[in-house]
């Protein structure tokens, strides 16, 4: 099967519905802000009612697992890799 990649929206649109779930809020209330850094790796800032979260690699790709199951009908155990792209930004690779 084809590599499919996700950019950069669908992966913060992915952390919306994943915060979202988890702080029981509709996802167009919850900003990102996707990071990475060379130190820490990659990473989002997140804010929901005016707090502030930060979210590590690990839960990027458990929000991407969940949009890969839920909105796509793949496989969420699918490998994902997280990718740093000149022009389009921050994407992932799923195999």
């Amino acid at each position: 099967m084809a590599t499919l990649i996700l950019s950069e929206q669908e992966i913060i649109n992915a952390v919306c519905v994943y915060i979202g779930l988890k702080k029981q809020v509709k996802p167009e209330e919850v900003e990102v802000e996707l990071m990475y850094d060379d130190e820490y790796g990659f990473s989002a800032e997140v804010y929901v009612n005016d707090r502030k979260q930060i979210l590590i690699m690990a839960n990027l790709i458990e929000a991407i697992r969940l949009w890969l199951g839920e909105f796509l009908n793949r496989d969420p155990y699918a490998g994902i890799k997280l990718v740093l792209d000149d022009e389009e930004g921050i994407i992932a690779h799923i195999n």
